[in-house]
């Protein structure tokens, strides 16, 4: 079998999915492989193919120069092969490409989609570079409305002209079929590996986003985390506002004159409006802006405002300019993102492409590698999650990404009418989570006599259990109790000890566990460390010490990274002597004890744990030293000021705090985290639950 350091990707036809599957297979490298070169080897527009790389370089963190990805012009290849110099086309192609080749662990070339070109030659470019360079090839086909003969044939002609040519065919992706297309496809006998991807509609549909990028419309809103919203369609307002609120419809982007305040001002109060559809947006022509007063209006509700963009055409002129506004995937497409990479997940499966790669061995786990196999094991827990938060905007822009990702089952407390129409407001879909008001739940009474039943022995009296589970995070924690869900992520808005003094009256913890610690997961560079305890124990003991070394240990193997525990102190080895040293000392010595396979050394400090060049000097012959993983500090003090300092200058993302001991998963969050902390933490309490 040959092993491959590339891969050429070709697509005959436009608008067959070339991003989302160039998106899928960069997923998959980057999960074994730090470095990946790109490389059109022939383009037909080096602006557009310019924002093709810059996408990718910036979503994948390719560490790549632009001028270096891209080979040679359409117009070029026509003037060398009229001087029939095509060897010489190959020969600038293949000195391009080896030099790739020796500064990279994987080069990922996109085949040229010219109908200028095809036209001009007598024979396949691309078939010819794939065999000039020995690049085994993975071609695409557009299924999108096709008969299902045609799909057949194509597929045929492919693999038989690969074989003509002396092609290595790798594998064909069918693109946007059908779901009775995909099940009909699946049952053909072909040659190679087949990859079908369905048709998703709501990527072929531009955002607000897209019109802002392709027009040139100035927002007039200020809220621009509303620009990902679809527009389903477009209407031109003419009527009178009463007959035009009759023909609103979900989706729907309105297109006005700028003088017309009733149907601006209608079209708000109608989004507003439990009794009309979601609106995505208006746009205004003839650059009128409403005047102040109309502004004022619109942005003194403290809610999210309907999106109001302005051209400076007229009406008639504004949707021939709309009309040419195509679907893209940006890098500030995260809905999309999270859409297209769950779909590519749920329906390609890469190990028969995998088999064939030569990809080197990973020293550690990287960033990318950790993400991707937290999200594969979420999806294999089939947890559901809690998430008490509802009121709180990045929650629900997290859990409509983490449905989008299929990564687990979400419930949310809150007003579900509440949640709907704030979920409509800002464009996502919560249709697949469970949302359970706890005002109106009939669980309620059942909770007051558990709860009442649990802490009776330490003087709760049942009026205190009533008042109790009034609170939301109470309420959640029962929840979880009762196996109603398989874990919570809260603290988002609650502080931490409104997340977790619940979970230990009610939860408590594991047999043999004496303490409650956390961890955070610290994306950094090419490397994912694991520091504890960064949020829960102000100054832990010896014993203390070591069982949260234990735990950190435990919950980093469960998730992939081999635990080489550092006990960080401010000197290394038997440099230092003092009580703070002693006691990290004595931890180390009780965890050889109780757990003598684990790898572990301290006292050590940070330098001395993380840096192979400064172990070499100061700690030679340990086995930890330079290459630890599990970092754990002497308090919190230390752990909470460093973990913060790392995330802010060393632009790491911080997954956590993760807490470790409790019977059921039980996380914190950041009052300050992002939608994408969010999620990941999601994914992890999604794990533990399945564990």
């Amino acid at each position: 079998m040959i092993k491959t350091k590339s891969l050429m990707v070709i697509s005959r036809v436009p608008k067959s999915g070339m991003r989302i599957t160039l998106m899928g297979l960069i997923s998959m490298l980057k999960q074994e492989v730090q470095h990946i070169a790109l490389l059109k080897p022939i383009v037909s527009n080096t602006k557009e193919y310019g924002e093709d790389i810059d996408f990718f370089t910036n979503y994948f963190k390719l560490k790549q120069n632009p001028n270096n990805s891209y080979g040679i012009s359409v117009d070029r290849i026509k003037k060398e092969i009229a001087k029939d110099k095509i060897e010489y086309i190959y020969q600038t192609l293949l000195e391009q490409y080896e030099n790739l080749l020796n500064g990279y662990d994987f080069v990922l070339c996109e085949g040229v989609q010219s109908l200028e070109l095809e036209e001009f030659l007598d024979f396949d470019i691309n078939f010819e570079i794939a065999k000039n360079l020995q690049i085994p090839v993975i071609e695409i086909i557009n299924g999108y409305q096709e008969r299902f003969e045609t799909i057949e044939d194509n597929i045929n002609y492919i693999i038989n002209q690969s074989q003509k040519e002396n092609v290595q065919l790798l594998g064909i992706f069918v693109n946007r079929i059908s779901k009775d297309m995909l099940s009909r496809l699946k049952d053909i006998d072909v040659r190679v590996p087949l990859f079908l991807l369905p048709e998703i509609e709501k990527l072929n549909k531009p955002t607000l986003l897209d019109i802002i990028k392709q027009t040139n419309a100035k927002l007039i809103t200020t809220d621009r985390g509303m620009l990902e919203r679809v527009v389903e369609q477009t209407k031109i307002a003419t009527m009178m506002l009463d007959n035009y609120l009759n023909y609103l419809e979900n989706g729907d982007l309105i297109i006005v004159s700028g003088d017309r305040s009733d149907i601006i001002v209608g079209t708000f109060v109608a989004n507003l409006s439990n009794y009309y559809p979601s609106i995505t947006g208006i746009v205004l022509t003839g650059g009128i802006i409403p005047n102040a007063n109309i502004r004022k209006l619109l942005e003194g509700t403290n809610i999210p405002a309907l999106p109001i963009l302005a051209l400076h055409t007229n009406t008639q002129e504004s949707v021939l300019l709309l009309e040419k506004v195509s679907p893209q995937i940006t890098t500030d497409s995260h809905q999309k993102i999270a859409l297209a990479n769950g779909v590519f997940s749920e329906y390609i499966d890469l190990n028969l492409l995998k088999r064939h790669l030569s990809l080197p061995q990973p020293r550690y786990m990287t960033p990318i590698r950790f993400t991707h196999m937290l999200y594969t094991k979420a999806k294999l827990s089939k947890s559901n999650i809690l998430l008490p938060e509802s009121e709180d905007e990045r929650v629900l822009r997290a859990v409509d990404r983490v449905l989008k990702l299929g990564l687990c089952h979400i419930t949310l407390l809150g007003d579900p009418i509440e949640i709907k129409n704030k979920s409509n407001l800002l464009g996502l879909d919560l249709a697949m989570a469970t949302i359970i008001n706890p005002k109106k739940s009939p669980y309620r009474e059942e909770f007051i006599e558990t709860f009442y039943n649990l802490r009776k022995n330490k003087g709760i009296l049942k009026a205190m259990a009533q008042e109790l589970m009034s609170r939301t995070s109470y309420f959640a924690t029962m929840m979880l109790y009762l196996g109603h869900v398989d874990g919570i992520v809260s603290g988002a808005t609650h502080t931490t000890r409104e997340t977790i003094k619940p979970a230990f009256e009610i939860i408590k913890t594991q047999k043999g566990v004496n303490i409650i610690s956390s961890v955070f997961f610290m994306l950094v560079n090419n490397r994912v460390l694991v520091y504890g305890d960064c949020a829960i124990n102000p100054n832990p003991s010896s014993q203390e010490l070591a069982q949260i070394a234990i735990n950190s240990a435990n919950i980093a193997k469960s998730l992939g990274i081999e635990p080489k525990i550092a006990m960080l102190s401010y000197s290394s080895g038997n440099s230092g002597i003092g009580e703070d040293v002693e006691r990290v000392r004595e931890a180390t010595q009780i965890v050889k004890q109780k757990e003598p396979t684990l790898l572990i050394e301290g006292p050590i400090q940070y330098d001395t744990a993380i840096d192979k060049k400064v172990a070499n000097q100061k700690m030679p012959n340990s086995k930890v030293a330079g290459e630890a993983t599990v970092f754990i500090f002497p308090d919190l003090n230390t752990g909470n000021n460093t973990y913060k300092a790392v995330q802010r200058s060393a632009d790491a993302i911080a997954i956590g705090p993760i807490l470790e001991g409790l019977n059921k998963p039980v996380n914190d969050l950041s009052r300050g985290c992002l939608v994408e902390d969010i999620i990941n933490t999601i994914a992890i309490t999604a794990i533990q639950a399945g564990d």
